[in-house]
């Protein structure tokens, strides 16, 4: 009986070890399923990158950053995300920049002028008078020149991917208009932080006044400076034609804009992405080109309306005022020539 009985202890025992041994085995196969999930939960995870606009809403520029992200998001299938924050909610242009080039920031929309203090060799497409007219200005940008240009943005931990339409800049005024180079003299022009636009300004007698774009209205009604300098779009929705009415068609610039990205954050990127961002790019650029060249006459009549004037004044002599600008530029004069042979 004794015996029967043990034998019963060990059968019990074995069933016990047996079961605990299948619950063991059950509760792994759950682990390795929850990783599993957990893994590919990791790979899809969404991708969001921050990008920066220093204009507000209703600019083109803006619009089609928003258009780029839309992009981007329905290409990727909603992977990467760009979330766009305009009206300088990130900070100035000359900030985003650095922020940018530092990592601190993945993405900026920014205007040429500012870059080329970083990427010198982008500083040619902001002299004055480099481009002949609008079509010249595209035949370089998105030709081998525009190209090599770009590439330049790698060798200081950023990349970029096509060039936006900023308009044509002219300066305006807020008591004296400008009609002639004589007008310019003594007056206190705010210009983009660059030595280009600086030695512009100089040149024409007029006393340049480095400022960053969201101090600039304030500046106008307060006196601190006499003008500025932009294209029509800017002027209307900065809102300057209200503090400065006196605006002169002298085009003394046509500077591109452009995205800028982190490049280790690009480089973070699988190929699939990186090829969803570009093609993007390209969609939301063409889009923004027109839409900019239409608004700019639409402005013009808006500012008008409220009672701006527009002077229309000799071009040339302004060209001839800044011409001396090409000889302290020696290291432009191969790239100025491959330009102008574009005309």
């Amino acid at each position: 009986m004794k015996k029967r009985s043990s034998w019963l202890s060990i059968g019990v025992l074995l069933l016990f070890l047996f079961l605990a041994a299948c619950s063991s085995s059950s509760e792994e196969t759950g682990n390795t399923s929850d990783e599993g999930n957990s893994d590919q939960g990791e790979k899809a995870e969404t991708v969001v990158l921050r990008l920066a606009e220093n204009q507000p809403d209703n600019n083109p520029v803006t619009i089609a950053m928003y258009e780029f992200a839309d992009l981007v998001e329905e290409k990727t299938n909603g992977e990467v995300k760009i979330e766009v924050y305009a009206n300088g909610q990130l900070g100035e242009e000359t900030a985003n920049i650095d922020q940018v080039q530092a990592g601190a920031l993945d993405m900026a929309r920014v205007n040429s002028v500012p870059v080329a203090q970083i990427v010198d060799e982008i500083g040619v497409f902001t002299t004055p008078f480099i481009f002949a007219d609008q079509e010249h200005k595209y035949r370089v940008l998105d030709g081998e020149i525009g190209e090599e240009v770009l590439a330049k943005f790698e060798d200081h931990g950023m990349v970029s991917f096509g060039y936006l339409e900023a308009g044509t800049r002219n300066f305006y005024t807020t008591d004296k208009p400008i009609e002639s180079v004589e007008d310019m003299k003594g007056l206190r022009i705010r210009v983009q932080p660059s030595d280009i636009s600086v030695k512009m300004v100089q040149l024409l007698g007029a006393v340049p006044t480095p400022m960053d774009y969201g101090e600039v209205f304030t500046a106008l009604q307060t006196g601190v400076i006499d003008g500025a300098e932009n294209d029509f779009v800017s002027y209307y929705t900065s809102g300057h034609f209200e503090a400065a009415p006196h605006y002169t068609l002298n085009g003394h610039l046509s500077p591109p804009a452009l995205v800028i990205m982190n490049k280790q954050t690009w480089d973070g990127l699988s190929e699939e992405h990186q090829l969803a961002i570009k093609e993007s790019a390209a969609i939301a650029i063409e889009a923004q080109r027109e839409s900019m060249n239409e608004m700019q006459e639409e402005f013009r009549k808006e500012v008008e309306e409220a009672g701006s004037v527009i002077y229309e004044v000799d071009v040339e002599e302004f060209q001839e005022a800044i011409n001396p600008i090409f000889d302290e530029m020696p290291q432009y004069e191969e790239l100025i020539e491959r330009i102008r042979a574009l005309q």
